[in-house]
């Protein structure tokens, strides 16, 4: 009885971690089709992010929710990781991991390392001090100044060096748990092929779709 209740609450544990991971790709969808739009146009970039800086129901609502989400997310790889290991305690005489995994697989709780790392960066860069100028210094509102705000971001090739590298551990992050999250939610159907094929190429598009962004406000502020 007691395995069964341990074994119940670790795949409880996956289930969470995969819907979690879920909700976020969801969210990285959306910032990814905003932020394309200031390759193409920077009014209606302008437009969009006003609306999502001041629309109460993001600010208050699903602002929260991600932050929770991401925090909950993190804190979940990381007691499965320990679970893991812990399932595991004497180290095999020969490990040869690269012959049934990919490195991705291998090294998830790395990447999100890395990931973590990069939303540190990314509240530095733009969330904290959006915060300061709504709600500390109580500037009044200007609609025009989220483009030149992000372009002014990139123009340090530092900092847009570590958004890339960043993004390029995102991508292989994404390349194994999107794919892990769907069988940990119990999604096997005839969809499931297509389904996998979408996920890899969302994991492909959406991070360098990020880089060639960073790249092109770099070279061309």
């Amino acid at each position: 009885m007691a395995k069964s209740s341990v074994l119940s609450s670790s795949i409880a544990r996956k289930v969470a971690m995969a819907l979690s991971g879920l909700f976020l790709i969801s969210f990285l969808a959306l910032h990814f089709f905003i932020n394309s739009i200031s390759v193409f146009s920077a009014e209606t970039f302008n437009s969009f992010s006003h609306f999502m800086g001041y629309n109460p129901l993001i600010q208050y609502v699903m602002q929260p929710i991600l932050v929770a989400g991401v925090i909950f997310h993190f804190v979940m790889g990381f007691v499965l990781e320990i679970q893991n290991r812990n399932a595991r305690p004497i180290a095999y005489a020969k490990n040869n991991g690269s012959a049934n995994s990919s490195w991705a697989s291998r090294n998830m709780i790395i990447s999100g390392l890395v990931v973590l790392a990069f939303l540190g960066l990314h509240f530095y860069d733009f969330w904290f001090p959006e915060m300061v100028y709504k709600y500390v210094e109580v500037n009044p509102i200007d609609e025009t100044r989220y483009f030149t705000e992000l372009v002014h971001k990139f123009e340090s090739p530092v900092r847009t060096g570590l958004y890339c590298l960043s993004f390029v551990l995102l991508s292989l992050h994404l390349w194994h748990g999107f794919n892990s999250s769907m069988q940990s939610v119990g999604f096997n159907n005839k969809f499931s092929r297509a389904l996998h094929k979408l996920g890899y190429a969302f994991a492909v598009i959406v991070p360098f779709g990020f880089i060639f962004i960073a790249l092109f406000h770099h070279f061309n502020h």
